[in-house]
Parts: structure tokens; sequence; C-alpha cells
């Protein structure tokens, strides 16, 4: 049997194609953790050439701290922007509409289970109880 190369090198391109797609398309996600995360609210200002600021707030069943982390980390963050998610119990109300200069409402602090936040120079943040006296 003769060696084809060009059948050798198709059979490379087409293993590697497959690998790719299957590790795109098989990624964690906030989907897969634990507590049942679920976004409420979410605001992001509208500079798409400079800083880009997004918040978000979010129910969790649980004081689950890895998860709540593990779920900031996966939020998008863009070079020199700032990302911030405020998690608060499952059971409580939580406003659906923040704006960017007060994302927790006074009466919502209290509530407040934890802040993560990743800031304009990729530094990461998880503060437990982040308007506790």
């Amino acid at each position: 049997m003769k060696f084809n190369k060009t059948y050798f090198f198709g059979l490379i391109v087409l293993v590697m194609v497959v690998w790719f797609v299957l590790e795109a398309t098989t990624q964690p996600g906030v989907e897969e953790l634990a507590g049942d995360p679920e976004e409420v609210a979410f605001v992001r200002n509208e500079n798409n050439t400079g800083p880009v600021k997004r918040v978000y707030l979010v129910s969790i069943a649980d004081t689950l701290w890895n998860v709540m982390e593990q779920y900031g980390s996966y939020m998008p963050h863009n070079k020199y922007g700032n990302t911030q998610v405020y998690f608060f119990p499952k059971e409580r109300a939580l406003p659906e509409n923040i704006t960017l200069e007060n994302p927790v409402p006074e009466n919502y602090q209290s509530y407040c289970l934890g802040r993560y936040e990743k800031n304009a120079m990729g530094s990461e943040s998880f503060t437990r109880y982040p308007f506790a006296p």
C-alpha cells in the first residue's frame, strides 16, 4: 500500500477540526454551577470605545462563596472596563431596574451576600457582605 500524503494530512485536519468544535462547545458555564444562580438585573454603560462598566444582580439559593466567585469570573469583562456582580438570596425580592450610579439601592443593601469585582487592570476581588457595618 502506497503512502498518500494528501489523505494523511486531510485526516489530521479533520481530527483537529472535530477536536476544536468539541472543545468550543463543551466549556463550563454558569448553568453548571451549584446554588442555581440566576441573573435578576443588569445594567451597562453605552461607551464602546472607553471603559465599559457592567453591573449584575444575581440571586442564589445558598451562601456558596466559591460558586459566587466562580460565577463572577464567568461574566464578560473587557480591557480597561469594570464588572461588578452582587449576590442576593433567592427568597428576597430584588430590583429589576438598576443604575450604574446606584446599583444596589439602600433598602436592598442589608440582603447582599457578596460582591465580585473585576477592575480595569483585570484584578479580581470578592467581598462577603459588602454593605455590612
